[in-house]
């Protein structure tokens, strides 16, 4: 009997012609790394070539990384620390930075670096000299499934890649639709320091991790791939296992490291593969991958959008992104909105580690950036959609980090400031580190953990669970206790700054980056402090302390308007002189998106200020640093501007064929950012408020969209026709009263626990269920 071809269902969500919104594929093998297709079960991934006579699978282990523990802090920081700060509050920035670079920054001055396990590869070199016809590759975002389909001989074959979070394998299955046409080899190998044997069916390839920057290797690494074949002949040799005229093949592949915590090295990476491979045996492929489509589908299907479909939508998915900028495709801003939320399922797991960089997908031994967490903007930004498009289980990895970085923070916070505590500064990687590094112009930047808590605050604010807001509390609290020793008073002003910082990663006008009371800055302090003691009055404890954090928060620097009518970077008006007047960073915008503290509500003129300094930042920049701008323009309710530089986001220039963010290089953080701003266009929620589509474009003139999260666990659902608002549909699991807007159009809403409201219309007019 011949092989079959099938596999679980996989019609995407909604109507049938949606299909093309859950669907990436291409007419040709990947031969670009950013071309390949990503699989990923949180901890593991793959990326997946679709080759003929050589199927490539490139694979990644969430904590393969360089080095092992280490303690960074400059012994020479604490003793140096108050010449830098009169130095630079003496304008003398040029001299406070040298000092700096010689004092304060950690040693190492860099991080290790997120690593490749390998590559295993599929050789079937009967089609090197076939005509091939029919080739076809895909990703299923809707099954989690990567697929090969082509024809040869007449005979029709088909591989199948899943990453499988239930069993925590890679699964891959080869099959035809002819007995006994399955011939291949496979192998496995890695740029690491290995060890390769076959153990039966199995190849398995056992190594340790690289050393970086002096930091030795602490760690040791496993890949097994386990052959099975129904049918044929299989063969072991020269550590490859070989397969002649079966009827199906599949593959089971088992990563782990010995990484336990950032402090403990003490697994078995071989017990651990042999057990998951040897419980993922008693299933076949198709079970395998119909666990993996259900537990994607179960957070994947949350969220359904439709922003309208063109015939563009017909052409492979690299063809559309070619021709983006030009054409008239509002699917495939659907499609990329649903990537992202593909793309943080696979890379963000409860006890897997958080996105990196490049989420969980990277092929080098030495990334760009090392592919850390840089947590000036672009870890923040890769969680950005988790909570609105109701992802907060993915958030889970993100939380423990931050418990994880107070621990090592309080250690950077006593020997290097000596304050209470905890800090972390721009970058961290596996092991925690919190020091500043690279160099002050880069990492001289103390409030990493500051912003990074506010996303404790913004998980409360979505489920709004106490007894969950205590276990976080004293991470929130650490956080303010450090800069409540540190702060400085600026002695040229009277206000509380922190001294030194940067405006991450731009420099100034007067030589150097190194400054006191950058402006985003305040504005995190601004947040942390008060949602500290937000926290605080919630739980009935720690009332001195609450009370402390609001007065020094009303003694922070505030913003300032410049001479060009800009929301000011720096204290002084130096924008206008700045060497980077385009910079990628916008960081100074950060109470505009993602705070609420600028809005046009309340702040119109500090609003105003954000969008003359939008204006001169210019629309185009980085992957990233273009996905930050849409989302800032949509909080200014101009969706026909966020719009045109999502255009330009999707184009070729900062999409690669595969649809990963191109910063360029790779930077899965666009990728995410974009997806948050597609949302913030259709809902924006602070606190009790709702905005419903609050920046609309033009061109998304008819759509829907269901699943949309908003504070006060409320699930907002959204129609729209000819730009106009058809229903909104809301209900909270908890209930609240809400108040909310469509352009000047307001109405208050009570919610019951559990019983949705439908508002009608633009008039708003409240109709209840039942």
């Amino acid at each position: 009997m011949a092989a079959g071809l099938s596999m679980p269902a996989s019609s995407a969500p909604g109507e049938a012609h949606d299909a093309d919104t859950h669907r990436l594929w291409y007419r040709q093998p990947a031969v670009k790394w950013t071309e390949a297709l990503p699989v990923g079960n949180g901890r593991a991934g793959a990326m997946v070539f679709g080759g003929v006579a050589r199927e490539r699978l490139q694979l990644n282990e969430d904590t393969l990384w360089s080095g092992g523990r280490y303690h960074p802090v400059n012994p020479a920081a604490r003793a140096a620390l108050p010449e830098v700060r009169r130095l630079i509050f003496a304008g003398r920035y040029a001299e406070a930075q040298a000092l700096a670079d010689a004092t304060l920054m950690a040693k190492p001055l860099k991080q290790m670096a997120y690593q490749t396990a390998g590559d295993l590869f599929i050789d079937m070199p009967q089609f090197v000299e076939t005509d091939i016809r029919d080739y076809e590759r895909e990703l299923d975002l809707d099954a989690a499934c990567a697929s090969t389909r082509f024809v040869a001989n007449g005979t029709h074959f088909r591989r199948d890649v899943v990453a499988c979070a239930i069993r925590q394998v890679i699964a891959v299955r080869l099959s035809a639709d002819r007995s006994g046409a399955i011939s291949c080899e496979v192998s496995l190998t890695s740029p690491l320091q290995r060890a390769l044997t076959v153990d039966g069916d199995t190849i398995v390839l056992s190594g340790r991790n690289g050393d970086k920057e002096g930091v030795a290797s602490a760690l040791r690494f496993e890949v097994r791939a386990r052959v099975i074949a129904r049918g044929g002949a299989s063969t072991a040799r020269d550590g490859k296992i070989g397969v002649q005229g079966a009827d199906e093949v599949t593959l089971l592949i088992a990563m782990a490291t010995s990484f336990r915590r950032f402090d403990d090295v003490s697994g078995d990476p071989a017990a651990i593969t042999r057990t998951r491979l040897d419980a993922a045996r008693a299933h076949d492929f198709m079970t395998i991958a119909a666990q993996a489509a259900a537990e994607h589908r179960r957070l994947y299907r949350g969220v359904q959008l439709d922003l309208g479909r063109t015939d563009a939508a017909n052409q492979p998915t690299d063809l559309r992104i070619q021709a983006s900028e030009q054409a008239n495709d509002p699917a495939l801003a659907t499609l990329y909105f649903n990537y992202a939320r593909y793309l943080l399922i696979c890379a963000s797991r409860p006890k897997s580690q958080p996105a990196n960089l490049q989420g969980i997908w990277n092929d080098s031994l030495d990334p760009p950036w090392g592919s850390k967490y840089t947590i000036n903007i672009n870890t923040e930004m890769n969680y950005w959609p988790a909570e609105v498009t109701g992802l907060a289980e993915c958030t889970a990895p993100l939380i423990e980090m931050i418990r994880e970085l107070a621990e090592s923070g309080a250690r950077t916070a006593r020997e290097m400031y000596g304050a209470r505590g905890w800090v972390a500064h721009h970058n961290t990687d596996l092991w925690r580190a919190t020091a500043p590094i690279d160099g002050a112009q880069w990492g001289l930047w103390p409030t990493g953990g500051a912003w990074l808590c506010t996303h404790l605050w913004t998980r409360y604010e979505y489920g709004r669970d106490v007894k969950w807001l205590a276990t976080v509390y004293p991470l929130m609290r650490g956080a303010a206790e450090f800069f409540v020793d540190v702060l400085q008073r600026d002695p040229s002003t009277g206000f509380l700054v922190t001294n030194p910082s940067i405006s991450p990663e731009n420099r100034h006008p007067q030589g150097a980056s190194v400054c006191a009371g950058p402006a985003m800055d305040m504005q995190i302090l601004r947040d942390l402090f008060e949602q500290t003691a937000a926290a605080a009055d919630i739980l009935a404890i720690d009332a001195p302390f609450a009370a402390q954090i609001r007065t020094l928060r009303e003694q922070l620097a505030p913003d300032k308007v410049g001479a060009l009518g800009q929301l000011q970077e720096w204290q002084e008006d130096w924008d206008a002189a700045a060497p980077e007047r385009d910079h990628r960073h916008v960081s100074h915008l950060y109470g505009l998106y993602p705070s609420h503290q600028i809005n046009l509500r309340d702040t119109p003129a500090l609003a105003a200020a954000a969008r003359r300094s939008l204006e001169l930042r210019g629309d185009q920049s980085t992957g990233w640093a273009t996905a930050w701008r849409i989302n800032l323009w949509a909080r200014l309710g101009d969706g026909d501007h966020a719009h045109r530089i999502l255009k330009f986001l999707l184009g070729p220039g900062r999409t690669y064929p595969n649809m990963f963010d191109a910063h360029p290089p790779f930077q899965i953080d666009g990728n995410f950012g974009g997806a948050a701003a597609i949302a913030e266009m259709l809902l924006q929620s602070r606190g009790d408020e709702l905005l419903l589509l609050p920046a609309l474009p033009k061109a998304w003139p008819t759509g829907s969209v269901r699943g949309l999260r908003a504070k006060g666990a409320c699930t907002v659902d959204l129609h729209w026709r000819a730009g106009l608002l058809r229903h909104a549909d809301l209900v909270s699991a908890i209930g609240g009263v809400y108040r909310v807007h469509l352009g000047e159009r307001s109405v208050t809403v009570t919610l019951q626990p559990g019983r949705p409201v439908r508002l009608i219309g633009v008039a708003l007019r409240v109709r209840r269920s039942g």
